[in-house]
């Protein structure tokens, strides 16, 4: 028992604690409903680690040759695919994020429009949007370099709205004062202010699609995926290997690539 005029310290208080043990127990009945839903097998789990080990086996070791006729080519097309999307992004991102800046478009409904779409292009994921445009395009690197540009779109657009959002308004207030057009203050005011951001949103996002524009190659969009694919479906895991250390190799190098430029941007 607590003497009488003492005090004891708790770290939460009632109210916290109950609040605490609401959002503890969801959790464990969110995980248990899960566990339930998608049915693990733990004969499957036991057996995975022998699984990996026959895989591995399986590629290695790995076919150097297959690389020049067959994945190289492949290759160029998936930064080709990612260049020609970010670029198409960014052709489209800057009207819509200057739409979507609330202190450069002052209409409500054309504010709302531009989050609209850019919102609308960021909840489909990519590998949505490609089979779309494989079905409009065709198989082909058209497809991923149109899925890439409309995947990036809200990704761009966002950031360079808010970018421009949090631009300072001195220099805008003097050129307007000063009776300068529209274009001048954009130019002028806004742009010097939100290149770096710009710039570097835009080498970031090209550091991204590298990635998705190898994976959406599985559904027929173009590039090193449909390489990939062929070889997972013909059970070539030699192969297969090679194509994944081609991917690494050429991620990592993007990479390295992205950050030595944006240190000079930036």
């Amino acid at each position: 028992m607590t003497a009488p005029g003492t005090y004891t310290w708790q770290r939460f208080s009632a109210r916290e604690r109950m609040a605490r043990f609401v959002v503890f127990f969801g959790f464990a009945v969110a995980l248990s409903v899960s566990l339930r839903t998608v049915e693990v097998i733990p004969e499957f789990l036991w057996d995975s680690p022998t699984q990996i080990m026959d895989l591995l086996k399986r590629m290695w070791p790995l076919d150097y040759a297959y690389y020049p006729g067959g994945i190289h080519q492949a290759l160029m097309e998936t930064l080709h695919i990612a260049s020609l999307g970010t670029l198409l992004a960014l052709v489209l991102a800057i009207p819509v994020g200057v739409m979507g800046a609330n202190n450069i478009v002052r209409v409500p409904l054309l504010n709302w429009l531009a989050k609209l779409i850019l919102v609308s292009s960021r909840s489909v994921n990519t590998l949505v949007w490609a089979l779309l445009f494989v079905a409009v395009f065709g198989p082909g690197a058209l497809a991923g370099t149109v899925c890439i540009g409309f995947r990036s779109v809200g990704f761009v657009g966002k950031l360079f709205a808010e970018a421009l959002e949090e631009a300072d308004p001195g220099p805008i207030e003097a050129l307007t004062a000063a009776g300068a057009p529209w274009t001048s203050i954009f130019l002028k005011g806004f742009w010097p202010q939100v290149a770096p951001a710009f710039w570097g949103i835009a080498l970031f996002r090209w550091d991204i699609n590298v990635r998705e524009s190898a994976v959406i190659g599985l559904v027929g969009a173009g590039g090193i995926g449909m390489v990939l694919d062929t070889a997972l479906n013909l059970f070539h895991w030699d192969r297969v290997s090679v194509i994944l250390l081609s991917i690494f190799a050429v991620v990592i190098i993007a990479e390295l690539l992205v950050t030595n430029i944006r240190k000079r941007i930036i």
